[in-house]
């Protein structure tokens, strides 16, 4: 059965709990990135009608410590939102996930406007990586200035399939975005060559694994509930809403 036959909606955790370093020339990047990683976004999940199982608030699929999830790890918080809101979500989620490309671009935004930008929740954004290269793009989302951080993530999710997919250079399509970003080749061959980054970003993955369970992506952390798999507006919306 193809890989695209095989891709669910929980991205399952593969190998153990560290991310492959990263070679200096990227040698490794066509080996390492997986045939699943080629869907589009806009091809990871259909659209459903309102009403449809899938805009229904899910139902959790384990408990968290909140407190100790909201304990900053090695990089500094990606953080949007009043500290004090009384919806916390952390968002766990891998660069070369299709589907969480799909929350991105298709529900990030609306959540945005209608529940961080009033008040009602914290949002934030950790990296977990499956495969060297979205380890390669958080990298270079955490070299650029922190204002840019998630204009270059959002750019990499709608640009997923030019640089993901296993049939490309990865190299090469990571360096043109990063030029839009801008980067020089140089102060791009030096960020992926920090090996100091490359541990922190691993370190906020395997703590995400063996501290809250998180073994897929996109995974969610809201007060205090584990959920695992992408949502839609109309979910996440009424899970919001039963904590308000």
């Amino acid at each position: 059965m193809p890989m695209s036959d095989m891709l669910l909606t929980k991205r399952h955790l593969l190998g153990g709990t560290a991310v492959a370093a990263l070679s200096l020339a990227f040698a490794a990047f066509a080996d390492t990135a997986s045939a699943a990683n080629a869907t589009t976004a806009g091809g990871a999940q259909e659209t459903t009608n309102a009403g449809s199982p899938e805009d229904q608030a899910p139902s959790p699929d384990g408990n968290v410590d909140m407190n100790e999830v909201l304990k900053p790890g090695t990089l500094p918080e990606i953080a949007l939102g009043k500290e004090d809101a009384p919806v916390k979500i952390v968002e766990y989620m891998s660069l070369t996930c299709p589907h969480c490309a799909h929350f991105a671009v298709t529900t990030f935004d609306a959540i945005k406007q209608k529940y961080v930008d009033t008040g009602k929740v914290r949002f934030i954004i950790r990296e977990f990586p499956f495969d060297p290269r979205a380890a390669a793009a958080f990298m270079l989302a955490r070299c650029a200035p922190q204002e840019q951080y998630l204009p270059m993530v959002e750019m990499l999710f709608k640009q997923q399939i030019a640089w993901a997919s296993p049939d490309v250079d990865g190299r090469a399509a990571l360096l043109q975005m990063s030029k839009l970003a801008g980067f020089t080749e140089d102060s791009f061959t030096k960020c992926l060559t920090n090996q100091k980054l490359l541990d922190d970003v691993n370190s906020v993955r395997e703590r995400a694994a063996k501290d809250f369970g998180v073994n897929a992506t996109p995974t969610f952390l809201i007060n205090g509930k584990r959920y695992a798999g992408d949502m839609s507006v109309a979910a996440m919306s009424k899970l919001i809403d039963s904590l308000l």
